[in-house]
């Protein structure tokens, strides 16, 4: 088991929350395409259901706290039955700070995680489309060192009006001195999110940005649309289709021309590339060796995992990592390695946590040789 020292630095995690909801598919069904499963009328019998919290504060923040750190989670549930569970399951883990709003309801998600396939995702935002700026206690800033946020794509006041609200979120970290980190979500193209001018949201937002950590998707659908849309004509997970110098590496360049001090692009079985600039943003809570983390790059493949169940959270988790990394003093190729090593334990459960190791147990195997993919 894995401990919280309960010690500084202090970390809030912030943003998207809800309850997710993963029936557990037979594994005679590997490989099997969802859309051939999917069929109106068809009855399908699964082994079971994984009930567990989900979404960013969730996954990153529970994640967080049981790497040893101390964390506040700051998302907002309804006065209902899912917002109880998710509150119980929060408070097993003896994580506190949510928010509750007795005029929404809770944020909930159907994972269809059919093995070997990329997940489904039957999202209800909830409550998180209510989350802004005020939610934020002015008293929870006090000792805090890091503020993470993610999802601003599922919360509708963070990408309404420019991202006025979640620029206004960062700017206020910064004026107390406390590091930033910010992580995406996918975009539905046909939603109200997906036709919003997410270029403008992140040139007004990531000059606060100390650390941004998007997946290649969401990056590039809102940097760069043409490829986006080129890659998904291809068809199956882009992912498997990237060059990183090609498709990669102008995204980062175009993230640190905007304002943050590094960025860690997730690309899915293609690992992560990591890119960092000057880091002048640092808020002065954080101690970081800036000659050590100043103008490198890299990129960071994928470990194998022994199995692999459902992808939920991994992702979510890995920053986890990276994040716990930098807070311990390492350099910026030692927290991208341990995001990945990480998400690689993440895949072996159904849920995001089941699979976490302690950063100890992850150096450990990365020094005996773990393998990665190509």
């Amino acid at each position: 088991m894995i401990t919280d020292r309960n010690s500084k630095p202090a970390i809030i995690a912030a943003g998207h929350i809800c309850l997710d909801i993963t029936p557990l598919f037979p594994a005679n069904l590997q490989g099997t395409r969802p859309g051939d499963l999917l069929v109106p009328g068809k009855l399908l019998h699964t082994e079971g259901v994984n009930v567990s919290t989900g979404g960013s504060v969730a996954n990153t923040g529970l994640a967080l706290k049981l790497l040893g750190n101390k964390v506040t989670l700051m998302g907002k549930v309804g006065k209902d039955a899912l917002g109880a569970l998710v509150q119980q399951i929060a408070a097993s883990y003896g994580a506190d700070g949510l928010l509750v709003d007795e005029d929404s309801s809770t944020s909930y998600s159907v994972v269809l995680a059919v093995p070997g396939s990329d997940r489904i995702f039957l999202h209800s935002p909830g409550a998180n489309d209510t989350f802004c700026s005020e939610d934020i206690p002015e008293d929870a800033l006090e000792d805090a060192t890091l503020f993470h946020f993610g999802y601003p794509p599922l919360m509708t006041r963070m990408y309404e009006n420019g991202g006025r609200e979640l620029q206004t979120i960062f700017s206020r970290m910064k004026a107390h001195s406390i590091a930033t980190s910010l992580d995406l979500a996918a975009v539905d193209p046909t939603s109200p999110a997906g036709r919003v001018n997410w270029e403008t949201i992140l040139t007004n937002t990531l000059p606060f940005v100390d650390f941004f950590v998007p997946s290649f998707e969401e990056l590039c659908f809102m940097l760069d649309r043409p490829k986006y849309d080129a890659l998904c004509a291809l068809g199956g997970d882009m992912t498997e289709h990237l060059d990183m110098e090609r498709d990669v590496k102008p995204l980062a360049d175009k993230c640190l021309s905007l304002g943050c001090g590094a960025v860690l692009i997730k690309c899915g079985t293609a690992g992560m590339y990591w890119k960092t600039g000057t880091m002048e943003l640092i808020g002065s809570r954080l101690s970081l060796d800036r000659k050590v983390w100043e103008n490198k790059e890299g990129h960071q493949r994928c470990f194998r995992a022994t199995t692999v169940r459902s992808a939920t959270g991994a992702g979510d988790v890995s920053i986890a990592a990276y994040l716990t990394g930098i807070l311990r003093g390492k350099a910026p190729e030692v927290c991208a390695a341990l995001a990945a090593a990480e998400g690689a334990c993440a895949v072996t459960s159904y849920d995001a946590l089941g699979g976490l190791q302690p950063l100890e147990a992850l150096e450990a195997r990365i020094e005996a040789g773990w393998k990665m993919y190509p």
